[in-house]
């Protein structure tokens, strides 16, 4: 039996020295809130993506509002999406007024279903909205081809997916905007934060004018130089990612290639450790394509499921669930109407799912140890 007493942490962030003294740098400058630093990390970052227009937010569920109501998605619309993901996908369309229409996935990569989203277009639909899930970009070529085919925009939710690439296209290549998430688990983190990025520069001024409020004036445009008075466009959000935050991302832009050859690494530990686990079935990755490797999740037996996942942590060994279908959540399934049997891959995956701990300073004995115990909980039954 594999030792119960290891403690064996679901995440741990590598944020070093560089970083502390990047914050610390910032601290001792005058200007705490947007300024410098988020326009450094938006030129760094933009020069990553390969996108010209990067606008640093405080979330990814800001990004994708904002996109949203950038591109003039509002009441009366529908947003194309799947319920394979976080709520943030839906909720940001519920706040702009449109409706989130739900579709089925690939069963095999929970990824959205592009001929399910071909199905579900309406004269009311004007977007889609993409995940891409534990790193593994969807079919962008596919979904690129129905959008233009039926005059739709499209809105990558790239919170699992800075590095990723199919089929020779990265995130952003192939739509009006990715969003991406620096959330405390991300592999490019500042805790909190988010990122629009585009090809689009009115589209990025659009968003850069309502991530504050729809001033036509930044703080650091207000105080610096002669004082000059400010109006209000329109009415906007408060968004804006401060130079803090930004502190924190700077020295890990030049690093991103470094860390996601580590995570390859570990993600290919794994799936040689439980390649022969009866009952255990590792997320696919579709052909032709570059994970950024974000999650290491598995499939086992919906029936076990729960039991597997509280008998891993209660041994010590950190887990999460990404995700359960979000149309069975209480409030979205009265708000959208939706029950189960209605998306049946969608919630098939939802109920076998489970994400095991990944982060690039786990070692072969840790693998192990988690490996082991899964091999033991998913053991067929005598």
């Amino acid at each position: 039996m594999a030792d119960q007493s290891t403690k064996i942490e679901f995440y741990r962030h590598n944020l070093g020295e560089e970083e502390q003294r990047s914050v610390q740098e910032c601290l001792r400058g005058l200007f705490l809130t947007t300024g410098g630093q988020v326009a450094a990390f938006e030129e760094g970052f933009s020069e990553y993506t390969g996108l010209p227009c990067t606008v640093a937010l405080n979330s990814c569920t800001a990004a994708l509002h904002l996109a949203l109501l950038a591109l003039d998605i509002g009441p009366g619309d529908e947003v194309i999406t799947t319920p394979m993901t976080f709520i943030a996908t839906a909720t940001s369309i519920l706040h702009t007024g449109a409706r989130p229409v739900l579709v089925d996935v690939e069963p095999d990569t929970g990824l959205l279903d592009p001929e399910a989203v071909l199905a579900a277009i309406t004269p009311a639909t004007k977007a889609i909205m993409p995940v891409h899930l534990y790193g593994s970009m969807c079919d962008m070529r596919r979904l690129r081809a129905i959008a233009d085919a039926h005059g739709l925009k499209i809105i990558e939710d790239c919170a699992h997916c800075v590095e990723g690439e199919r089929d020779g296209v990265r995130p952003g290549a192939l739509s009006e905007a990715a969003c991406f998430s620096f959330y405390a688990t991300k592999n490019l983190t500042s805790g909190e934060g988010g990122a629009l990025s585009c090809q689009d520069p009115a589209l990025a001024a659009r968003v850069r004018l309502l991530r504050q409020h729809g001033m036509s004036k930044e703080a650091a445009d207000r105080y610096h130089g002669a004082y000059r008075h400010w109006d209000m466009l329109e009415c906007g959000w408060k968004y804006n990612m401060d130079n803090i935050h930004a502190s924190i991302l700077l020295p890990q832009l030049p690093r991103i290639d470094e860390r996601w050859q580590r995570r390859a690494e570990l993600h290919a530990r794994y799936a040689a450790a439980l390649q022969d686990v009866p009952g255990v079935e590792v997320t696919a990755i579709p052909e032709g394509s570059r994970s950024a490797f974000h999650l290491f999740t598995v499939l086992v037996d919906a029936a076990r499921r729960d039991q597997v996942l509280n008998a891993l942590s209660s041994g010590g060994i950190g887990v999460a669930v990404n995700y359960r279908a979000i149309h069975l959540l209480r409030y979205l399934e009265r708000e959208l109407g939706h029950g189960r049997g209605d998306f049946p891959r969608a919630e098939t995956f939802g109920d076998r799912t489970i994400s095991l701990p990944f982060w690039i300073g786990m070692g072969q004995k840790e693998v192990d140890t988690v490996a082991a115990r899964l091999r033991e909980l998913c053991a067929p039954m005598a």
